[in-house]
């Protein structure tokens, strides 16, 4: 793009500008570098309100653009605009209803891989239930060579990304401020392991903070990069049930995870459910819907277990689909606690159980 790249960034930086009057600003004068300074007739031929117009003339006097490109720059910061060739294929496939933001801001990289992707979201304030089957399903999507993409959030979305890592696999976090923060904070040294293994993306400038009317555009910007949304745990009102909501909008397919009809946490993903979207027990659920050839490496690792002594295939065998404190798996199995622990530290090691509250174990 050349200098061009310059008025995408100016652009982005406008208040009011989003991707229908970009569109229309690239009508009307071709490119954003004539549309930088372009006369005012234009600029209404364009379609921008008196207050877009300020706030880009604003932006033209205060801002110096290269400036701007050389702290991204050191930043480790990359842009990727609309006429870019490594713009996501799936995010391009949303202009038609306007929903492709025309720059994203990116640290880390993205693969041609992740054409295939999975978004899993949730509640913040996850249950252990919750974080269970986040964890499985994200991690067996990753398994199976899905990208799994979701917000870096407390909860749900923190156990996605961190099953997606922990598998191996690639992910993507898109963020409600500008790529120069992370939000919350408590997940910074996760937000590093993404960008090793996948990407940080933002839609706002760096300096925007994570203020409540960001996170729309953010679940929009999810729902846009994955093929299909799952929602592993949410109640009736949520920032998920947004991200679903973009999914449909956007036609991509939609999954949930059933709960306890009384949890309040599972009230959004049983809602879900009766209204259409696919009831997820498991990764299988999911992979059926896209690939084949996915199914079969999902299945083939579920196959690869390691080999077991006889006290940790007792003790794997008796968890089932549940999750059991220490002590209850000592008398379900009748073993010393001691012998017990032992086990579960090395199922633990050899990536086949987890624990998902202090002391209490689930398969993967």
């Amino acid at each position: 793009m050349g200098s061009e790249r310059l008025y995408w960034l100016g652009f982005n930086l406008v208040a009011g500008i989003g991707p229908v009057r970009v569109r229309r600003l690239l009508e009307i004068c071709g490119t954003l570098e004539a549309a930088w300074i372009a006369p005012m007739s234009a600029l209404k031929q364009a379609e921008l309100d008196s207050r877009a117009i300020a706030n880009l003339r604003q932006i033209r006097q205060t801002v110096d653009l290269e400036s701007e490109m050389a702290r991204l720059d050191r930043l480790g910061v990359a842009l990727i605009a609309w006429d870019d060739e490594d713009y996501p294929a799936l995010l391009s496939a949303l202009r038609v209803i306007d929903q492709a933001p025309p720059l994203l801001y990116l640290r880390g990289t993205l693969a041609a891989s992740d054409e295939w992707a999975v978004a899993v979201v949730g509640t913040r304030n996850v249950s252990a239930y919750g974080r269970q089957v986040t964890y499985q399903i994200a991690g067996s999507l990753a398994a199976a060579g899905l990208t799994v993409v979701s917000g870096l959030a407390h909860g749900v979305d923190t156990e996605a990304h961190t099953a997606a890592l922990d598998k191996g696999g690639r992910t993507i976090a898109v963020l409600p401020c500008g790529i120069d923060e992370v939000y919350p904070p408590e997940n910074r040294q996760l937000a590093t392991r993404i960008v090793e293994n996948g990407a940080l993306v933002s839609v706002f400038p760096p300096g925007t903070a994570a203020e409540s009317k960001n996170f729309a555009p953010r679940n929009q910007v999810i729902s846009g990069l994955a093929r299909g949304v799952v929602v592993t745990e949410a109640g009736e009102k949520s920032g998920a049930m947004i991200t679903a909501n973009c999914a449909l909008e956007q036609s991509r397919e939609v999954f949930a995870v059933p709960g306890n009809i009384t949890a309040h946490g599972s009230g959004g993903t049983n809602r879900l459910i009766q209204d259409g979207a696919t009831p997820a027990l498991s990764a299988q659920d999911i992979l059926e819907t896209f690939s084949s050839d996915r199914i079969v490496g999902y299945v083939e690792a579920r196959q690869s277990l390691p080999a077991l002594s006889d006290d940790e295939k007792t003790i794997y065998d008796a968890l089932g689909a549940d999750s059991f404190h220490a002590d209850e798996i000592a008398r379900q199995c009748d073993l010393p606690v001691s012998r017990v622990a032992s086990a579960l530290t090395l199922l633990e090691l050899k990536g086949m159980i987890r624990q998902v509250n202090h002391m209490t174990y689930a398969r993967l």
